[in-house]
């Protein structure tokens, strides 16, 4: 049930951080220079355009980061697991080789 809770909470953030991307990129559509003259420029059709571009390139940022943390915290929770199943090994060895010195097995 925790994990379904992390997907959805993976799921909010992605989405709250594609709608952040896409209010800057909105934001940058706007030029400013040629609305204060009234007239546009050749330039500003292609402004569009490159600003999707932009919007989609930090969208694959934002998804990349994402997900190379999800898979950084995989690995580590794995690697966690190992470290505890070794030590559990590890003290179950212990427990036997006590148990041989005091004469409890052979």
């Amino acid at each position: 049930m925790c994990e379904e809770a992390g997907k959805w909470q993976h799921l909010r953030l992605l989405l709250f951080s594609v709608s952040i991307s896409l209010q800057l990129g909105s934001g940058f559509a706007a030029d400013p220079s040629s609305s204060k003259d009234g007239t546009k420029s050749d330039s500003h059709s292609n402004s569009g355009a490159s600003t999707g571009v932009i919007v989609l390139y930090i969208c694959l940022g934002i998804a990349a980061v994402i997900s190379l943390a999800i898979f950084l915290l995989k690995l580590w929770k794995k690697k966690k697991r190992e470290e505890q199943h070794a030590r559990l090994l590890k003290l179950f060895e212990e427990d036997d080789e006590l148990e041989v010195e005091l004469g409890l097995r052979d």
